[in-house]
């Protein structure tokens, strides 16, 4: 955590009533006031377009924290804390004449917070909103994820938020930065000389990114079919991952020398012809099969599916990067719904020594592997090579992990959610955690290409079995290349 003090603000939860905000951003609120990490003048502002009693609306958030908090981490006291810091306003989003009671609700002397959980397409009119009624000035808003389907509409919604607030008051949040083990990447490389004098082309074969997912749709179809795997995991959450693992030194930890770095590792990313495109990624879309034992239906016989759509729920990738560090070194990006397990890891795949002096049936087993797991556990482990123990072993070897686990490491402290410590450092200020404009655009740039490919090739996506780890021919993507996948069953 950062050494900032956290001072006194008013947080605006634009879409209060939202499945984001109940689920996730108010049991955060919640632990960072259990914590006593909230000021104790920090107020709390739920603002949603659904009018009424304001008591019947604080009582559904006050119902789904007592749902998404664990029981045993509900203290009435810190409840009733938190509920006194929190008020409800009735508003519409788009109207300028919402906003005045908005004005008059925030008052002066506190850092103003505005955190719009709403659809990117009224970022701009609230801001100019919020501009409008003096409350522009010093104001930090927090932009959720998706910005944009693509590099012109995300360069226009940036563009409507930036003619009101500099990028200095910007925070585009991407969870996946907020975990623990993506903040121990910066630790893990940078303060470890064993990794980071073999973090090249030398000594790394390869690297595999999987984000696999467990669920299907969830009731979000019209939503994802507009956006599909690509733009709504690969985009963003994978290829952050990628920046931190292929990054290199920033000068320091201040958010723009960081930030400076991960976009070096976008611009250099090689693009793709239509050759290139059909060799290098599979794009597939679950059918139906079974997931925990139980019958799951296909995407396309999801609820209020359309029967022709030719969205993918599953991307896998080769991605390289066109620099001195990495050049040679192919990064497997993998990430689907309705795969085999829930799954979120990074493999670095290191080189075999130069000369191998065991049994030749056990050559397969060399090679170091370092595993970054993000969920369900998260964990870092090594796999080194060790003698097998026994008298009648022999010179046999076996394949071990080195392994820090969180949870177990730690006893009993809590590992924090991402979005406790994203909110945490909009309090205080910082911008590391955060996605810069430039980092979006190039990453939407690179993601346009695969994209136009894949419309001009017309392929359409390959099928795989709900409850498996994709098409087969994301397996053929790997094993031309004389590898495959970590840990597939």
């Amino acid at each position: 955590m950062s050494p900032n003090p956290v001072e006194p603000c008013t947080f605006a939860l634009f879409g209060a009533l939202g499945d984001l905000a109940l689920r996730k951003l108010f049991p955060a609120l919640y632990q960072l006031d259990r914590a006593e990490l909230l000021h104790e003048d920090t107020h709390l502002l739920a603002l949603a377009r659904e009018g009424g009693d304001p008591t019947t609306h604080l009582s559904t958030i006050d119902k789904h924290l007592r749902r998404y908090v664990p029981a045993n981490e509900l203290d009435e006291a810190v409840l009733q804390r938190f509920q006194a810091r929190l008020r409800y306003l009735s508003m519409e989003f788009l109207p300028p004449d919402s906003y005045p009671q908005l004005a008059e609700a925030v008052g002066n002397g506190r850092q103003l917070i505005a955190y719009f959980a709403t659809p990117a397409s009224v970022y701009g009119g609230i801001c100019a909103n919020l501009a409008a009624v003096g409350l522009a000035e010093g104001t930090r808003v927090v932009l959720e994820k998706p910005i944009g389907h693509d590099l012109q509409s995300s360069r226009a919604v940036n563009d409507a938020v930036a003619a009101y607030f500099p990028e200095t008051q910007v925070y585009r949040i991407d969870h996946y930065l907020g975990k623990e083990t993506v903040q121990n990447l910066i630790a893990l490389r940078f303060a470890n000389s064993l990794f980071e004098t073999q973090w090249n082309q030398n000594h790394i074969t390869h690297v595999e990114i999987t984000v696999a997912e467990k669920v299907g749709i969830e009731g979000r179809w019209g939503y994802f079919d507009k956006a599909g795997q690509l733009r709504d995991m690969i985009q963003n959450h994978l290829l952050q991952l990628l920046c931190l693992i292929a990054m290199d030194p920033p000068g320091d930890l201040s958010a723009d020398a960081i930030r400076d770095e991960k976009v070096k590792v976008l611009k250099a990313l090689e693009p793709m012809n239509a050759e290139q495109l059909s060799r290098h990624v599979v794009r597939g879309q679950y059918v139906a099969g079974t997931s925990d034992g139980k019958s799951v239906p296909g995407y396309l016989e999801e609820e209020n599916s359309n029967a022709h759509s030719d969205t993918e729920t599953f991307v896998a990738l080769r991605a390289d990067i066109r620099n001195w560090r990495w050049a040679g070194v192919p990064f497997y990006l993998r990430t689907g719904k309705r795969m085999a397990q829930k799954l979120s890891q990074i493999v670095i795949h290191f080189k075999e020594p130069p000369h191998y002096i065991f049994a030749p049936e056990q050559r397969q087993l060399i090679g170091n592997k370092l595993i970054i797991r993000l969920q369900p556990d998260e964990s870092i482990s090594l796999q080194v090579m060790t003698k097998d123990q026994g008298l009648d072993k022999g010179m046999q070897l076996r394949s071990g992990p080195l392994q820090l686990n969180f949870s177990a490491t730690y006893g009993s402290s809590r590992i924090p959610d991402a979005y406790e410590r994203l909110l945490l450092e909009v309090m205080r200020g910082n911008q590391n955690l955060f996605v810069r404009k430039d980092e979006i655009e190039h990453a939407w740039q690179w993601c346009d290409q695969l994209i136009a490919g894949w419309k001009k090739l017309g392929d359409p996506p390959k099928p795989y079995v709900a409850g498996s780890w994709g098409p087969m021919s994301s397996i053929a993507l790997i094993t031309r290349d004389g590898r495959a996948w970590y840990g597939d069953l």
